[in-house]
């Protein structure tokens, strides 16, 4: 199985930029920007981000508001604060740990993060399991178990353990992971391109595209509010908000609506906001909290996705300041 899987991929892997390094640093970073998150959405992401800080002390002194907007738009900001939380402890040991124990005692690294640092860049025997592991290992057995359930995990975890190529263990992740986003897809498998569909039980019962087993979805939840845009002399007022980022504000005494000037969605899990923008004035003393910024500043302060996305229609409709332009947004 190890073989076939290994042949593939050396065949026709994609060339993702953090499978041209066996640097842990770089490798950490990528598999924390993957979490929830595509790979074509990362790419960028992920160069910004190292060229910013190229190294584990760089992002260890790293101020929490640059730390921020350069991982606005990725979502999940947890992530972010225990990534230098972790580079911190990494400063202060003297150095990356090279087991997976040592990796798993990390902020923010768990099971799979641990394994698939550790045998990237190490070259430790640890099988990671993934959405997409999970999925080609439920397939490969017929497991008619929920895959998450904690046993279930267990089993399939253990299973991946037991094929796991323990002279290549990076690249036997990367081909499992790699076949699961490619090839052994939710929906519709691509079985005639599979190198190792001959070892499918699923298939030979043919219940491949009923496994694994889904996990019933929770009811999306539909929820409207209002931003609200107030632009002077080239600023705009923002909110600071507890997570750390600048928003639009909501409403408060002393606006006065001039117009709508948009609509936008926003998901957030199963939350679906739906927000109306509207342009407005501001008299009287600002509220604690809120905060003038220029809006050739706004990419050097951590912005919301959605400040940026009522921002920009503001900018669809308002005239530009003579001589001046607008940062991106």
């Amino acid at each position: 199985m190890a073989d076939s899987l290994l042949r593939w991929y050396d065949s026709v892997k994609r060339d993702l930029p953090w499978r041209r390094t066996r640097d842990a640093y770089r490798i950490w970073v990528s598999e924390i920007m993957l979490q929830q998150t595509r790979v074509a959405a990362v790419i960028p992401y992920y160069e910004r981000f190292l060229e910013r800080f190229p190294d584990v002390r760089a992002l260890a002194d790293a101020k929490e508001a640059d730390l921020l907007a350069r991982w606005a738009g990725l979502g999940y900001y947890s992530r972010a604060r225990n990534l230098q939380k972790a580079a911190r402890e990494i400063v202060a040991a003297g150095g990356f740990p090279q087991t997976y124990e040592g990796l798993r005692a990390l902020p923010g690294i768990g099971e799979y993060t641990a394994a698939a640092v550790s045998s990237i860049a190490f070259n430790l025997p640890h099988a990671v399991l993934d959405g997409n592991v999970a999925r080609v290992v439920s397939r490969l057995t017929a497991e008619r178990g929920n895959v998450h359930a904690t046993p279930i995990k267990m089993k399939l975890r253990a299973q991946a353990q037991a094929w796991l190529d323990r002279r290549r263990p990076g690249e036997f992740n990367q081909a499992i992971m790699e076949l699961g986003a490619t090839v052994c897809v939710p929906r519709d498998p691509r079985c005639l391109l599979c190198p190792v569909a001959s070892l499918c039980e699923a298939k030979r019962l043919g219940i491949q595209s009923e496994l694994p087993l889904k996990r019933i979805r929770r009811e999306t939840v539909f929820i409207n509010k209002r931003l609200y845009v107030i632009v002077e002399r080239s600023r705009v007022l923002l909110a600071a908000s507890e997570s750390g980022f600048w928003e639009l504000p909501e409403l408060h005494d002393g606006m006065r609506t001039v117009r709508n000037i948009g609509r936008f969605q926003h998901s957030i899990t199963h939350h679906k906001y739906t927000f109306e923008v509207e342009q407005a004035k501001w008299s009287g003393r600002k509220p604690k909290g809120l905060s003038w910024q220029h809006f050739d500043r706004l990419d050097e302060i951590p912005l919301s996705t959605t400040a940026k996305k009522g921002i920009r229609c503001w900018i669809k409709v308002a005239a530009p300041v003579p001589g001046e332009g607008h940062a991106q947004v």
